[in-house]
C-alpha cells in the first residue's frame, strides 16, 4: 500500500501501520491532582472550542475485576490536561465542561469512557464527538485510535503504556506523554475530519 493512497478505506494490517514515524505529543502536559486547581484548569478550557477526550484506567487481570478510570484527558489547543480522578471530584466545573453542548469532546469509542466516568458520578455528557462512529459512518474501516492516526494523519502512536499502573498516585513521565498522545491525537483528527467534511 503506497503512501499516497492515504487516507484508504480499506482496513490497515499491522505491517502498514509500522511503516508510518512514530510521534508522540511534545507540548506542555498538566497534571491536575490539586482540588484546588480545578476550577482555573476548567476556566482555561472553557474557552476551547474543541478538545481531545480520553480517559485511562488501571487494567483489571482478574476475573469479575473492575476498577473506574483513574485518568481523565482533555487536550486544548496549547496544552493537554491530565485530571487524576483518584485524587479529584467529577463534581463543579470539571462536570460542566463535560456537560457543555458548546464544546465539542472528540474522542475514540467514547462510549465506554462515559459509562467509566458515570461510574464516579452519574451526569448527562454533552458535545461528546465518537470519532470511531464518524469513521465507520462514512465507510472507513479504520477505527481505533491508531489506525486512524496513521490513515489520516500519517503516523503512528505507541502502545507501550497502556496496560500500566494508572491508580498510581505518582504517573511517570512515560505514562504522562502516552496519556497526552491519545488525547493530543483525537483533537487533531477531529480537525482532519473538519477538513474532509466528514463532520
Amino acid at each position: 500500500m503506497r503512501f499516497d493512497s492515504f487516507p484508504t478505506r480499506e482496513r490497515l494490517t499491522r505491517d502498514a501501520i509500522n511503516a508510518f514515524p512514530l510521534r508522540h505529543y511534545e507540548g506542555p502536559i498538566c497534571l491536575v491532582s490539586d482540588p484546588q486547581d480545578v476550577p482555573v484548569v476548567c476556566e482555561r478550557l472553557s474557552c476551547e472550542r474543541v478538545l481531545g477526550f480520553d480517559t485511562e484506567t488501571k487494567p483489571a487481570f482478574r476475573k469479575g475485576q473492575f476498577f473506574r478510570p483513574a485518568l481523565l484527558q482533555l487536550a486544548g489547543q496549547d496544552c493537554v490536561y491530565l485530571f487524576q480522578l483518584t485524587r479529584i471530584s467529577l463534581e463543579g466545573p470539571l462536570l460542566s465542561l463535560l456537560t457543555d453542548q458548546a464544546i465539542i469532546k472528540a474522542g475514540v469509542a467514547v462510549k465506554d469512557d462515559l459509562v467509566g466516568l458515570k461510574q464516579h458520578m452519574f451526569f448527562s455528557e454533552g458535545g461528546f464527538a465518537d470519532l470511531s462512529s464518524i469513521s465507520a459512518g462514512h465507510g472507513f474501516m479504520t477505527r481505533g485510535l491508531r489506525n486512524m492516526a496513521a490513515n489520516f494523519l500519517g503516523f503512528r502512536i505507541g502502545k507501550g503504556a497502556q496496560k500500566s499502573n494508572w491508580g498510581r498516585s505518582v504517573l511517570t513521565k512515560k505514562q504522562q506523554v502516552y496519556a497526552a498522545t491519545d488525547a493530543w491525537v483525537s483533537r487533531d483528527l477531529y480537525f482532519r475530519f473538519k477538513e474532509m467534511d466528514l463532520v
